[in-house]
């Protein structure tokens, strides 16, 4: 096998000396389905429309609040709505906290609102109404005496450079999602920051890309990985393989926790050249230097490298639209050996627990981004199979709201 300088440059594919194309794979063509008449609404759809349309009146509203049987509905209800109308203001109070460094300043202990004032450089007035806004959402606690430490949901944000950056991060889609309206109409058509953060999403030719535009992405991509790559490792032993290959695995981050957990394993990892370069450094540094080939290239266009007989995308399909989805795990098919396995960990629409996060974070984030979508478990499944793959099986993992997996066998 190649070393990896060399392979960054020339991925080992068969016949290397051959333009590597989509022609590779076997060309799909999208075929539209036909058209089905839409059945009436059953006997209880139309009972439940009724219903609703009798929810919907100002006069059963004022009565449901005051009959004792449905009043405590109705007003959990109604706080519920008033959560929604309220979260962006939510969310920039967790912003705040975020970028004034508060949980990690708290770590040590509760202090009083004039240090939090002083630390933060906000007058004293300001400084209350955010703690107050904080402890209300139970980032943080009030104590005696008027001083003020982590809460419940504060704590899990000390020194987490995961999902501080994460927090960051989303000042961009903050500003994308400000006309929601005139993004659905526009769809891909609408310019955002999101889609020129993630720059290989509209780039004519990914595989140009330069480091100074991949770095904050794969940074980012990078610090929020370890708890997904964590639940995969958890619940899929990779002991029994030889040999791993991460398509997209941007800087090497889910290779270095693998190759920390299973130091038997052999490792490659393909990705945009840029990105690819940076994750030789990274691994080279992190001792991997000796057991990982970096491969660079277009994952759109090329073929994969072989040799291994475990592959796995980790964060790469959400992304992309359903026919690069299908060509691409084509590719995966194709670099397999018999026997070989393919993991799929990302966000699953519709998972138990979590369906707003894919039907509705995802949903709206990609849009902005300009491409992708989150897919349903049985969505995948039925593109695995028209891959080429013989089976398919979904495994539990511990957070289902950041990380489903899928396990493909050639």
């Amino acid at each position: 096998m190649n070393p990896p300088e060399q392979a960054l440059s020339a991925p080992t594919v068969p016949a290397p000396d051959r333009p590597r194309a989509a022609a590779d794979v076997t060309p799909v063509s999208p075929v539209a389905p036909a058209a089905t008449p839409v059945p009436e609404p059953t006997w209880f759809e139309r009972v439940r429309d009724r219903w609703y349309q009798l929810v919907a009146t100002d006069e059963f509203q004022r009565w449901s609040a005051r009959f004792p049987l449905t009043a405590p509905i109705t007003r959990y209800r109604s706080r519920k709505v008033f959560d929604l109308v309220s979260g962006f203001v939510y969310t920039q109070t967790l912003y705040a906290c975020v970028e004034l460094d508060l949980f990690d300043y708290l770590a040590d202990g509760a202090r009083t609102v004039e240090e939090i004032a002083e630390h933060g450089d906000m007058p004293l007035a300001s400084a209350e109404r955010l703690l107050n806004a904080a402890a209300s959402l139970r980032l943080l606690m009030k104590r005696r005496h008027g001083r003020y430490g982590l809460g419940p949901l504060g704590a899990p944000l000390v020194r987490n450079v995961g999902v501080t950056a994460l927090i960051r991060h989303h000042k961009m889609a903050y500003h994308d999602l400000a006309d929601p309206v005139s993004l659905l109409r526009q769809g891909a058509d609408f310019r955002t920051e999101l889609s020129r953060y993630w720059s290989y999403a509209d780039a004519p030719r990914p595989q140009a890309i330069d480091d100074t535009r991949v770095a904050a992405y794969s940074e980012i991509m990078a610090a929020t990985l370890p708890p997904v790559a964590h639940d995969v490792l958890d619940a899929y032993d990779l002991s029994k393989h030889d040999c791993l290959l991460d398509v997209g695995g941007g800087e090497g981050m889910f290779l270095s926790l693998v190759g920390a957990r299973h130091q038997q394993l052999q490792l490659q990892l393909f990705d945009l050249p840029a990105v690819a370069s940076r994750a030789r450094s990274r691994l080279e540094q992190g001792g991997f230097g000796d057991r990982v080939h970096c491969f660079g290239g277009n994952f759109h266009a090329d073929s994969l490298p072989t040799g291994a007989d475990v592959c796995s995308l980790v964060r790469v399909l959400l992304d992309h639209d359903d026919l690069s989805v299908l060509r691409l795990l084509q590719r995966v098919r194709a670099a397999l050996p018999k026997g070989g396995v393919l993991l799929i960990a990302e966000a699953l629409a519709g998972a138990k627990g979590a369906e707003t996060v894919g039907d509705a974070y995802f949903s709206f984030y990609l849009l902005a981004m300009g491409k992708g979508r989150a897919r349903r478990a049985s969505e995948l499944h039925r593109m695995l199979q028209t891959a080429g793959f013989r089976k398919s099986r979904e495994l539990p993992t511990r957070f289902p709201i950041q990380t489903g997996l899928i396990v493909a066998e050639v």
